[in-house]
């Protein structure tokens, strides 16, 4: 239990350095967006893929905790809502909540834009939600690293009383 609980903690911090990436990214390119009118479709396309890693590399970090810590993983048709609800879930003997209730609020929004990336075509993505998704993209990694920080703590805690 103790190497998986290290080994887990390490992967967070690899992932949220990643998932820090994209958010520069998505900043990078909406700024680019705002300065280079003719060519913003351009951009906003970036902006809305670096979005969707965004989210596609949490909701990794909830699986890795879902399969290593809870050894239960969602499936079916809504496990991605599933997967977000349960990291939110105190699961007793086992770990606390892993997010609290203002991350998944804010991480519900991310989800679903993910969703519409993977389903839309991007000439249809309407600019100024990508902007009111980009404004509320860094207070929304803050408290998601934030949570991540406090879990890992807590993984490294056990792992020593190991």
């Amino acid at each position: 239990m103790r190497e998986s609980y290290l080994l887990l903690a390490g992967r967070i911090r690899a992932e949220m350095a990643d998932i820090e990436k994209a958010v520069a990214r998505v900043e990078r390119a909406m700024q680019g967006s705002r300065t280079n009118t003719e060519q913003q479709d351009i951009f906003l396309d970036s902006v809305a893929l670096n979005l969707h890693d965004f989210y596609s590399g949490i909701e990794r970090v909830f699986q890795r905790i879902a399969q290593v810590a809870d050894r239960s993983v969602p499936t079916g048709d809504d496990w991605h809502s599933e997967l977000l609800r349960q990291m939110a879930t105190d699961v007793p003997g086992i770990r606390p909540a892993v997010l609290n209730h203002e991350t998944v609020t804010a991480m519900l929004e991310y989800m679903r834009f993910r969703h519409v990336v993977r389903n839309i075509y991007s000439f249809h993505f309407d600019p100024q939600r990508l902007s009111t998704l980009v404004d509320r993209l860094r207070p929304t990694l803050e408290l998601a690293r934030s949570d991540l920080e406090k879990f890992t703590k807590l993984l490294g805690e056990i792992a020593s009383d190991d």
